[in-house]
């Protein structure tokens, strides 16, 4: 499941939850916060994974081109050895030879700087969506802190 859809899922709880009059606390139901908040476990390694496989992708398609930039090499370099005599012909081998490793580079690196955007906005949506969750669970935490002294106000004191 979609981390950001889980985040969306745990404030429309909150945006649906019971407020308390006269202060900014709402009553969440806790079960569906708990169940929201172990969803987000499972899906963050997902997203996580999903970032590992596109640079690792990534790595294949460099790889690849550099193998077929360095085969096209050896070929443009056997051929040229068989026209030693005919120099323009070695010459422009080499340069084709050149310009498509010179290619294989320019797409690799493309390739590696999409993939290298792709995560790091991936990456900061997490990082934006987690720290929503946790804004809201320290906001939660403060306002029960907050309730604290009042129960125990509350309680008679035994002489």
């Amino acid at each position: 499941m979609d981390i950001l859809h889980l985040v969306d899922r745990l404030e429309e709880l909150f945006n649906h939850s019971r407020s308390i009059p006269f202060t900014h606390s709402v009553i969440v139901d806790e079960d569906r916060m708990l169940d929201i908040i172990d969803q987000m476990r499972v899906a963050i390694p997902d997203e996580v994974r999903k970032a590992q496989q596109i640079l690792s992708k990534q790595d294949r398609l460099i790889a690849h081109a550099q193998e077929k930039a360095a085969r096209i090499q050896l070929l443009a370099q056997e051929e040229s050895e068989k026209l030693v005599n005919r120099d323009s012909i070695v010459q422009q081998a080499r340069k084709k030879a050149q310009q498509i490793e010179a290619e294989a580079m320019v797409q690799g690196e493309a390739a590696r700087k999409d993939a290298d955007d792709y995560v790091a906005l991936t990456l900061g949506n997490l990082e934006i969506a987690l720290e929503r969750v946790i804004t809201q669970v320290r906001n939660g935490i403060h306002i029960l802190a907050e309730q604290q002294p009042y129960k125990q106000e509350a309680k008679p004191k035994k002489e």
